[in-house]
């Protein structure tokens, strides 16, 4: 009873309230990772549509995604605070305006029952993304810590989905995947286990950007976007069910199997948000940008200090 009574009073908000941002068409361009799911929420359940925006979700893989910002088809993205680094180094434009979600355990290493220790990888085939994604850079920052680069292992490149299933069929010796599709590895200890994760690494936190030309033409639609997501969050808090059941939809999972997922992994509210942005994104940041020039994934490091605007979390 209580979820339809909320539903019934979204719809009668998105019927009763003005366009806030005269339904501003907003292209975002997101994978089917758990930590984006509050955006597909908030558009489902009629928050953007709410708060005045016309919002078109794209699933592109984190490696095109700059792609398609660049070539206009999308304005805004959700990706990893790194690879926002990535993209502006490599001259596509970009401005994070709010922090999605911390990962704690919902990104992680799986290798063979046999392998002891990441440093015992060394020579060895790992399954990870293409470079400048968030699978390749935890690859990356994991080997670091234990004394690797890169050019220890073999790395096969495949999109996070591929390479759990890669790996539970029996091919690689490692693999660097994420929630929901960690999940996997966990269903099948008989062929590997989870030998690190982000509660090991704490790396992998995401956070929304758009352009600098979508931000400067439309402040209200970035401000919306900003509000939309953390009235998403509040929707999760009072109805958690159905809210599930919407987000696990998207990626083809049940609302249990959903609330599962979502357990290794923190969105980030308002006062989350603030803080994260007082400090930890600029330090963490600079350590970022280091490894990402080490690796090779970017040839110089941008302005850090130009590549977020945090007006619109106040």
């Amino acid at each position: 009873m209580r979820s339809s009574t909320i539903f019934a009073t979204i719809i009668a908000l998105s019927a009763a309230t003005p366009a806030l941002a005269d339904d501003v068409k907003v292209g975002i361009g997101i994978s089917g990772w758990t930590g984006f799911a509050p955006l597909t929420l908030a558009k489902e359940a009629g928050i953007f549509k709410k708060n005045g925006l016309d919002v078109t979700i794209k699933k592109i893989p984190q490696k095109d995604r700059h792609l398609a910002i660049a070539s206009g088809d999308v304005q805004c993205a959700a990706t990893t605070v790194e690879t926002w680094i990535s993209w502006n180094a490599n001259g596509v434009a970009t401005k994070q305006i709010f922090q999605l979600d911390k990962s704690f355990g919902a990104d992680g290493m799986a290798v063979r029952n046999d392998v002891a220790a990441i440093k015992d990888l060394k020579g060895k085939t790992v399954a990870a993304s293409a470079p400048g994604t968030s699978p390749y850079f935890a690859l990356a920052w994991m080997l670091k810590k234990n004394g690797l680069t890169v050019k220890d292992v073999t790395v096969v490149n495949l999109e996070p989905a591929a390479a759990a299933q890669a790996f539970v069929s029996g091919q690689n010796d490692a693999a660097m995947t994420y929630e929901p599709y960690l999940s996997t590895v966990r269903a099948a200890p008989d062929k590997g286990k989870i030998i690190a994760t982000t509660l090991d690494y704490p790396m992998v936190m995401d956070t929304f950007g758009c352009t600098p030309k979508f931000l400067t033409e439309n402040p209200k639609a970035a401000k919306a976007l900003a509000d939309s997501y953390f009235e998403a969050l509040e929707m999760i808090a009072k109805d958690q069910a159905k809210a599930y059941e919407i987000m696990g939809a998207d990626v083809k999972q049940s609302g249990e199997a959903f609330e599962g997922s979502q357990k290794y992994l923190r969105w980030q509210d308002k006062a989350a948000n603030q803080k994260f942005f007082a400090g930890e994104h600029a330090a963490f940041s600079k350590e970022a940008a280091d490894l990402l020039l080490e690796a090779g994934v970017i040839k110089s490091i941008p302005d850090l200090s130009k590549l977020a605007d945090t007006r619109y979390i106040q």
